[in-house]
């Protein structure tokens, strides 16, 4: 890789989604077209919240989302005895739970203008909350720029 003469940074804000996970690759592309610029560098996605996460994983099979949030669901239940943060809902802090154990950013290899993603990853959102609202990322491209 040839010296990073390329930093850009930019918010987004992503639609609105029920609780589950998403894949939300092309929804970053789209408002990212400032990645063409690069020749090699990487791509960081950060959420700005604490009641969603990250990931990256199966693009293909949309029972891979359905399994991850039943997972999760089982993993992480609502209405447990020991939770103390209740005031924003039954599922407030099972959601913050979720989202530490995914992650809060994704780095992604970015090679001639593209994600150099596997041919079944994609990033994923995983909403946890019934009613989480929009959700903002912000996005930091580093890289060395196309000549």
């Amino acid at each position: 890789m040839g010296k990073l003469d390329y930093i850009f940074q930019k918010e987004i804000e992503l639609a609105l989604r029920p609780r589950g996970f998403h894949l939300i690759t092309d929804e970053i592309l789209r408002q990212l077209p400032e990645l063409k610029e690069v020749k090699t560098g990487f791509l960081h996605v950060f959420i700005k919240h604490t009641s969603a996460g990250l990931s990256i994983n199966e693009n293909a099979d949309p029972t891979v989302r359905e399994d991850f949030k039943s997972h999760f669901d089982e993993m992480v239940p609502e209405d447990q005895p020991y939770y103390k943060h209740t005031l924003e809902g039954s599922d407030d802090m099972p959601a913050h739970i979720k989202s530490s154990l995914m992650g809060f950013s994704v780095q992604v290899p970015v090679t001639m203008g593209r994600l150099n993603l596997g041919t079944w990853q994609g990033i994923y959102l995983g909403e946890h909350r019934d009613h989480g609202g929009s959700r903002k990322l912000v996005l930091t491209i580093y890289g060395e720029k196309k000549s």
